[in-house]
């Protein structure tokens, strides 16, 4: 195998998009849109998140969609007509882990980035995945340290990365959280006997975190979860200075 063919395999230039919910606490302010549209200094949302992957060398976009799909089509085809992209349209609510199961079998590398439409962070998405790679992970996640950890819950890693446990929601606390950003080993994860519908969250991260090689990288880039009034609000106040 030639050097070249090493190196490529070890990429990973797949995104999958998450973009199905109905995002209903954020609805009061935002109408009927879907979450990943709502309005943030002028631009939908999902611009600010498709921004900074495109910026980490992304190639192929894979839009996991079921909520008003397609307004967020029509929004992509107009706004990015030339990249490379999938839409898959759930028929019915699949969870995250039903969704990134679909997702994952167009799939063509070994490897897959997968993010949510309603969450930027804007950590270094090819660290993630050479640390992915070197450490032959299953799933490596982008943790990020927050001084209030109360909405989240936390990831706890090892000094080596290693993801201990996933620690449910506690009062105000300092702690790193899952950022929403994974690279995920695609062959592994599909030969698994995974049912259609579960949360990547809970059914597959939660309970395997002592079966499975999970791994956490520290990230202390910007961050932010649209998907409650009071943090969409931040965000409208935020990303219009933010240098992506």
């Amino acid at each position: 195998m030639s050097q070249y063919s090493t190196v490529k395999e070890q990429t990973a230039k797949e995104v999958i998009i998450l973009a199905g919910g109905l995002g209903t606490r954020l609805q009061p302010v935002i109408s009927d849109l879907p979450k990943c549209l709502a309005p943030v200094s002028g631009k939908p949302f999902l611009h600010f998140v498709m921004a900074h992957l495109q910026k980490n060398g992304l190639e192929h976009f894979i839009f996991s969609l079921g909520y008003k799909s397609e307004l967020i089509i029509d929004f992509i085809e107009k706004e990015y007509p030339n990249i490379s992209k999938t839409f898959l349209v759930e028929k019915e609510q699949l969870g995250t882990g039903g969704a990134i199961k679909a997702a994952c079998k167009t799939i063509k590398g070994k490897a897959v980035v997968i993010v949510n439409g309603d969450t930027l962070f804007t950590a270094d998405i090819n660290k993630l995945i050479s640390f992915h790679y070197s450490h032959s992970a299953d799933c490596t996640i982008a943790v990020k340290l927050l001084k209030n950890n109360s909405r989240y819950g936390t990831v706890d890693i090892t000094s080596q990365g290693l993801v201990k446990s996933f620690t449910e929601k506690k009062k105000q606390a300092p702690g790193y959280i899952n950022g929403g950003i994974y690279v995920l080993d695609v062959r592994h994860f599909l030969n698994e006997p995974l049912p259609l519908k579960f949360s990547f969250e809970k059914d597959w991260l939660q309970k395997n975190t002592r079966v499975k090689s999970f791994y956490g990288v520290k990230n202390n880039k910007y961050f932010i979860d649209i998907g409650i009034p009071e943090d969409y609000a931040k965000a409208n106040a935020q990303l219009s200075n933010l240098k992506m």
